[in-house]
């Protein structure tokens, strides 16, 4: 079996757990669960298929499995494995009929987003196609910036776990919490910070891809590309829910880059 045999495989079995486990529980957020997994294990089958043997290859799966376990902490402390279902499923389920939100859940929760984890993860298979070309200081150089996102993407949650945290403190305390949504921090600088390093992290693994190749012209961008855009819509639709609980978050938006950090308008 070859490396995206098994992916493939590997994937099918997720999707088919994921899908039941949304029947059985009426709850849609086990991609959401296993988003931080999968691709652990996609990037150390591609490793494991090549015995170990490419230094590439090894890197990559293990800057992927330092992404997963930052990732799964995250969701973890904010309750994402105790039955908490993202928010914005129960917004949608609330615009559509039974029938309507069940084929969105099949075909874009469950399929489209594990099909779109397999995606962002093959340019493994491009460093597994071109073993051939040794590690290079492009690849010393991609390493290091993965981990400048990592940090950063860990910053940016850290702000935002701090600022709920005290945003719960004074609710619980009968006040009314001032201000009413994250502005300070690396979010002084942009509105979703997490989102761009997220998506830059993957970027980088594309680049990874294309050093081995030793072109920038390979198909394997596609996955980088449809995050970028699944990114993007996540944002639009985050933001319409805000600005329906906090009308003065039009202020921020225009004050504010969405996404790439950049100096914030007077």
């Amino acid at each position: 079996m070859t490396p995206l045999h098994l992916v493939i495989v590997t994937c099918l079995v997720v999707c088919a757990l994921c899908w039941v486990a949304s029947l059985i529980t009426g709850d849609t957020s086990w991609v959401d669960r296993i988003w931080s997994i999968v691709p652990v294990v996609y990037l150390w089958e591609f490793a494991a298929k090549a015995h170990f043997h490419n230094v590439r290859l090894n890197v990559m799966a293990i800057l992927v499995t330092i992404w997963g376990a930052r990732l799964t902490f995250n969701f973890a402390r904010k309750g994402g494995y105790t039955g908490v279902e993202d928010y914005r499923w129960q917004v949608l389920r609330d615009g559509m009929s039974k029938w309507q939100f069940q084929l969105f859940n099949i075909f874009f929760i469950v399929l489209y987003q594990n099909f779109l984890l397999v995606l962002i993860s093959l340019p493994a298979l491009t460093a597994f196609n071109h073993q051939s070309r040794g590690f290079t200081r492009w690849d010393l150089l991609w390493a290091a910036l993965f981990f400048l996102f990592t940090l950063g993407e860990t910053i940016a949650d850290q702000h935002q776990w701090n600022f709920h945290k005290w945003k719960h403190a004074e609710i619980a305390a009968g006040r009314k919490p001032s201000p009413q949504f994250m502005q300070s921090g690396l979010f002084r600088f942009s509105r979703h910070p997490n989102y761009f390093f997220e998506v830059g992290q993957w970027w980088i693994l594309f680049l990874f891809g294309a050093v081995a190749a030793g072109s920038i012209s390979q198909w394997t961008i596609v996955g980088a590309l449809l995050l970028t855009i699944l990114f993007m819509g996540s944002t639009s639709f985050t933001e319409k829910i805000t600005l329906s609980k906090y009308p003065e978050y039009v202020e921020y938006q225009k004050r504010v880059s969405a996404v790439i950090p950049w100096q914030a308008k007077s």
